[in-house]
């Protein structure tokens, strides 16, 4: 086993960015890992799960100790996400390692990169028109199928915990304060990680050399972020990123050289035109760091006020 030092760097540019904006992980480290350093999706997928057992924990005992866990909504969520993250860890063995394969789990990648981008696209326009109050009565049903349906993604492409999860939170229970949801969904994404990282070691092969190397390199990253997040334009870095995950899905899905050049002229001009929105209305506080979504939830002191 060995540390591969571009890997490690790579990593903690990742890491560095999820800290500063509460981008899930998922969505960044896989596109990265096959675009740039040429790992197959399969030992992508794996490597990144097995990796974010490691970024959850602290973050869920801060949460957990200022009582921003919902646990009855974790609880439905978990009983949906175990079972659907092994469903999709299993799902992944199916297809094999072959180049087929192979090519078939890069369009489902890239297809849950774009169902990524566009929900936390989502997320961002409901949660201007929120106004968290009053009690939270829990969906029992609804909230279940969610996890299980997030899990199974998760699972099977490493991308849905922290992006298409939590957006679908947003508008099942619009009275969760942004706190509480940040708090909840990484409540449930611990033992749903560890789901998926079971079945990842059954049915998968890993390559610790790879997942060391995320770790060493994604890590301390994502705490140095977290630092740094109070003092970011955060909403502009997450819409940055929301559409350099959106480009990455398109590539993975067969875009030519082309119709991504045209796509990332859209996408520049969509930035542009939200951003300079948000200055024209004031929205002054709403280009700061948004609460994170994982171990950057250790230290911002906005989360409180963001409620």
């Amino acid at each position: 086993m060995h540390l591969d030092l571009y890997l490690v760097l790579g990593s903690a540019v990742v890491g560095l960015l999820v800290g500063l904006t509460g981008v899930g992980g998922g969505a960044l480290m896989t596109p990265m890992l096959v675009l740039l350093f040429g790992v197959t999706p399969t030992a992508a997928i794996t490597s990144d799960l097995v990796a974010a057992l490691f970024m959850k924990p602290a973050g869920v005992a801060i949460h957990w100790r200022r009582k921003t866990v919902n646990t009855r909504i974790v609880r439905y969520l978990c009983y949906g996400s175990l079972p659907g993250a092994f469903a999709g860890t299993y799902a992944l063995h199916l297809m094999g390692e072959s180049a087929v394969a192979e090519h078939r789990l890069q369009i489902l990648l890239g297809a849950a990169l774009i169902i990524g981008a566009v929900s936390m696209l989502l997320r961002s326009l409901a949660a201007s028109s929120r106004h968290p109050n009053g009690d939270i009565v829990v969906r029992r049903a609804i909230t279940i199928a969610i996890g299980a349906v997030g899990g199974f993604m998760v699972g099977l492409t490493s991308v849905g915990a922290g992006s298409l999860i939590v957006v679908l939170l947003v508008f099942i229970y619009p009275n969760l304060r942004n706190d509480q949801l940040v708090g909840t969904d990484l409540a449930q994404s611990v033992p749903l990680t560890l789901s998926a990282t079971i079945g990842t070691l059954l049915f998968s092969h890993v390559d610790f050399s790879l997942t060391t190397s995320i770790i060493v390199g994604s890590v301390p990253a994502v705490i140095i972020g977290a630092l740094l997040s109070s003092r970011s334009n955060g909403l502009l870095l997450r819409r940055i990123i929301m559409g350099a995950v959106l480009l990455s899905g398109l590539k993975y899905v067969g875009f030519t050289t082309d119709a991504l050049g045209v796509a990332a002229v859209v996408v520049a001009a969509g930035v542009t035109v939200l951003s300079v929105r948000d200055l024209r209305r004031g929205k002054a506080d709403s280009l700061v760091a948004e609460p994170v979504e994982n171990v950057v939830s250790l230290l911002p002191s906005r989360l409180d006020s963001d409620a």
